[in-house]
C-alpha cells in the first residue's frame, strides 16, 4: 500500500511528536536499561523521526510509528548479530512453576506485602538483566501497550512466538522479583517441585 506522505513542519513535528517523549523514554528504558544509553536510544529516535518525517503520513498512529523507529534504533545499537536463546524448560513445566509460584505467594501472604513496596526500581532491574529476545516482547506489550498482533508485525514473527516470548520474559521477571522480595527481607516460600 502507497501513501501520499505531507511533509510536516518543525512546529506541527514538535505539536504531534514530542507529546510521545515519556512514552518513548519509558520503551527505551524498557530496551536499553535505565541510564545514558536508553537517553541515547530515545535521541537516536527522535533524530531519525525527523530526519524521516518526509515518510510520516499523519492518517497513522504517530506513537505507534515512534515506537518501530525507538526499536529500529535499539537495535542498530546494541544488536551486531542475530543470536538464540534457550527456552529452558518445557512449557508446561513453566506453567507449572508460575501458578504455584504465585498460589504459594497468596498464601502466605506475600503477595499482599509486595503491594506496598516501590516495585520501579526491581522491574527496571529485572528488565534490565532479560535476554534481548525477552525484553522487546515485554517492552512492547507490557510496556507499550500493543497488542500480540502489533508486537508481532512490530518484531517480524509469528503471534504464537511472542506469546512464548512474552510467557518466558513475564516467568524470568516474576523470579527476579521474587528474589528483591526475599532480599527485601520478605519471606517468600518457593514453588513446589513439578512432578
Amino acid at each position: 500500500m502507497t501513501y501520499a506522505a505531507i511533509p510536516i513542519t518543525l512546529a506541527d513535528f514538535e505539536a504531534v511528536m514530542l507529546r510521545f517523549l515519556p512514552d518513548v523514554a519509558r520503551y527505551a528504558r524498557a530496551l536499553a536499561g535505565p541510564g545514558a544509553e536508553a537517553d541515547d536510544v530515545v535521541q537516536e529516535t527522535y533524530l531519525d523521526a525527523w530526519r524521516g518525517r518526509t515518510t510520516y503520513d499523519a492518517s497513522r498512529d504517530a506513537r505507534k510509528w515512534l515506537f518501530a523507529i525507538c526499536r529500529h534504533a535499539f537495535i542498530k545499537r546494541y544488536r551486531k548479530a542475530t543470536r538464540e536463546v534457550a527456552v529452558g524448560d518445557p512449557p508446561e513445566l513453566e506453567s507449572y512453576a508460575t501458578a504455584a509460584g504465585h498460589a504459594a505467594a497468596v498464601r502466605d501472604g506475600s503477595a499482599k506485602l509486595l503491594d506496598g513496596l516501590d516495585l520501579g526500581p526491581a522491574i527496571n532491574a529485572a528488565m534490565a538483566t532479560l535476554p534481548d529476545t525477552f525484553r522487546e516482547v515485554v517492552a512492547l506489550v507490557d510496556v507499550g501497550g500493543s497488542d500480540y498482533a502489533e508486537a508481532a508485525q512490530a518484531l517480524g514473527v509469528p503471534v504464537g512466538t511472542v506469546r512464548s516470548r512474552l510467557f518466558r520474559g513475564r516467568r524470568l521477571l516474576q523470579e527476579q522479583l521474587l528474589d528483591y522480595a526475599r532480599d527485601a527481607g520478605f519471606r517468600v516460600r518457593t514453588a513446589p517441585e513439578a512432578p
